[in-house]
């Protein structure tokens, strides 16, 4: 088979969100700095995001479904919405966090105080 002929179902949406959130998992855990652990969650939640838009997608609905199929659509508009949150959060926090320890290095976050 030609993969250039071949037709782009569900599964290959499903390789490419698992792809996404292995990719965000492992930058979570190898960066030690704060910028690149922000960019592995965001890896991971688009990751999520593909899996949703491709499990409420058309081709999975039932002949007869009185849904439209946009449950996965709703989902990843509130993870998007969720994501906006944490980056407007994150903006806030490690400019902070610079200019009180002169680094972003996460384990350096262990001399914080209440």
């Amino acid at each position: 088979m030609d993969l250039l002929t071949q037709s782009v179902g569900v599964s290959h949406y499903m390789v490419v969100g698992a792809v996404l959130f292995t990719c965000g998992v492992v930058c979570m855990a190898v960066k030690r700095n704060a910028l690149g652990v922000l960019m592995g969650i965001e890896l991971v939640l688009n990751g999520a995001n593909v899996n949703f838009v491709a499990l409420g997608s058309k081709f999975l609905q039932a002949e007869g479904s009185p849904t439209l199929g946009l449950d996965g659509h709703f989902f990843a508009l509130f993870v998007i919405v969720l994501a906006a949150a944490e980056a407007a959060v994150a903006l806030a926090t490690v400019p902070n966090f610079y200019n009180n320890h002169a680094t972003v290095d996460v384990d350096a976050a262990d001399q914080l105080k209440g």
